[in-house]
């Protein structure tokens, strides 16, 4: 028998991606922007499925909020293993909720093992919570991985009022770059295919704890 390798290849570690999608009934109106939002997350699955990536193996997981509940819609799986289906829009906006769930999820090791890269948290809404969410979010951004996370958001719709906008604005990572405001459904499109692009390139880099930063003239390159 040959003598046994010196080394073994690293096996690679897990790069979490969650998005937290607000699926209230005013994501219906018009239908647009729900199937608009399911056709971008569905797209998003199969491009890091098909990713050609070195270091890291990108996991998605999908949290939908609405009425008065969050559910995990996509559990955190390998993005190949993924299995989609379409949400439906409806009740309200229970952010906190969201939050909290989310927080769970990057808190389960079987989810998210110890070993993987800090994570991505894409947060999508077009109005105002209709719980608390404000100590749900401050628990989230205190515990390991949320603070580590690179936080993502983006308003849906022309209507965002700036009391709503701000409560995105404390979600994110990066206040200097604020939250990308999607003002109709070709944005949100061009967003997601952002979102993907530049996870995909953080799963390739030599230092993927290294989390893109979100310039709104990044988006320019990726047109509706």
């Amino acid at each position: 028998m040959g003598a046994a390798p010196r080394f073994m290849a690293a096996k690679a570690r897990p790069l979490p991606v969650l998005v937290l999608a607000d699926v209230s009934g005013s994501m219906g109106e018009p239908r647009e922007k729900i199937d608009v939002l399911n056709e971008c997350i569905r797209h998003m699955l199969d491009d890091f499925a098909t990713a050609d990536v070195g270091r890291g193996v990108i996991h998605v997981g999908v949290i939908a909020f609405s009425q008065n509940r969050a559910e995990l819609h996509q559990d955190m799986v390998p993005a190949a293993e993924a299995s989609w289906t379409d949400m439906e829009a409806r009740g309200g906006t229970p952010l906190g909720a969201a939050l909290e769930l989310a927080d769970e999820v990057l808190r389960d090791e079987s989810a998210v093992p110890a070993r993987s890269f800090s994570p991505t948290l894409v947060l999508v809404s077009d109005g105002l919570p209709t719980d608390e969410w404000e100590e749900a979010l401050d628990r989230l951004l205190d515990s390991p991985r949320g603070s580590r996370a690179n936080r993502l958001a983006v308003a849906i719709g022309p209507d965002m009022t700036e009391q709503a906008k701000a409560v995105l604005r404390r979600f994110v990572s990066d206040e200097a770059n604020g939250v990308f405001e999607a003002h109709d459904v070709g944005r949100i499109q061009q967003y997601f295919r952002w979102v993907t692009v530049t996870v995909t390139q953080q799963a390739r880099s030599t230092r993927p704890d290294r989390a893109p930063v979100l310039r709104p003239d990044d988006l320019s390159d990726f047109g509706a």
